[in-house]
């Protein structure tokens, strides 16, 4: 009779392990365990979707909801909208709420399971990563809004240029995962971290050229003699990520040039930057979790 896969070792990291051989071991924790990420991931999804009567449709509802308070209050109020601003902010809309839904998540990823570290012995990497992976999908469930919106702005939308949007969303998912797995262990040892988390996101946001283009910093900042501040904007990761999918959905920030390619170079800027978070992030959580048992 089959007795299944053989158990993968789990080996603790010590203080005496080098980067690189953390590394290595939190790659392999992540590979070595693929169906229990696979069975989180699908246990997240199911608990969102039990924990409100509507469940998952709330990635549908919620960014539309968002979308027209910000219409709203930039059309009427601050009297500024680009052309066709609603297909404009939900452009940065989309990608904002589910970086933002990863981090509030992944916060409590590994203090949630307190019982469950002091009894068994698992690599506790698998927790941020399957929280980081359930994002994802409700990313793909964001698309369904993004569509129906589309068809109101037919004359604008060149569906050739859609294609890219899996590969904006990888390089987010590499700075989201990185993103993750250093909150998911810093809240371990500092747990006020939960609580400015929310406050650091919506600063975050507002900070980020979500509700204008980067160009509007940019033009403010120089008509203010302030040139440095435009420069730094363009530092922002979601400054980035932003610019890209409006410019694979929206188009030109001038509200008249058609949907084109993204700035690929800062693409692939901010992918090796993640890239090298991430190592980082892993390296770093494979060195304190040890301490997790001990802690929670």
């Amino acid at each position: 009779m089959s007795q299944g896969p053989a158990a993968v070792p789990l080996r603790h990291a010590s203080d005496g392990d080098s980067p690189l051989t953390l590394l290595r071991q939190g790659i392999s924790d992540i590979l070595s365990r693929r169906r229990l990420v696979r069975y989180l991931v699908q246990a997240d999804m199911k608990k969102r979707g039990s924990d409100t009567i509507l469940g998952n449709v709330w990635w549908i509802l919620d960014p539309l909801l968002q979308m027209t308070v910000y219409v709203i209050f930039v059309s009427v109020i601050a009297r500024r909208p680009a052309p066709d601003y609603p297909l404009f902010i939900f452009a940065a809309i989309l990608p904002w709420k589910w970086y933002s839904a990863v981090i509030n998540d992944a916060t409590n990823a590994v203090v949630n399971k307190d019982k469950l570290i002091r009894q068994i012995a698992f690599p506790k990497l698998v927790l941020p990563v399957s929280t980081a992976t359930a994002g994802v999908v409700g990313f793909a469930w964001g698309m369904i809004p993004l569509g129906l919106l589309m068809l109101f702005f037919l004359d604008r939308v060149d569906p050739t240029m859609l294609i890219w949007i899996p590969l904006i969303a990888v390089v987010q998912y590499a700075f989201t995962l990185a993103s993750a797995i250093l909150v998911s262990a810093a809240n371990v040892f500092f747990r006020d971290l939960g609580n400015a988390i929310g406050h650091g996101l919506r600063l975050w946001w507002f900070l980020s050229p979500g509700l204008y283009s980067l160009q509007a910093v940019r033009e403010i900042a120089v008509a203010q003699d302030f040139a440095i501040i435009g420069t730094l904007a363009g530092f922002n990761p979601f400054a980035v990520l932003f610019e890209a999918y409006r410019a694979v959905i929206y188009g030109g920030a001038d509200g008249v040039s058609p949907p084109h390619p993204p700035d690929v170079v800062s693409l692939l800027i901010l992918l090796t930057a993640s890239l090298v978070l991430l190592a980082v992030a892993v390296v770093l959580f494979k060195r304190v979790e040890p301490e997790f048992a001990k802690v929670l």
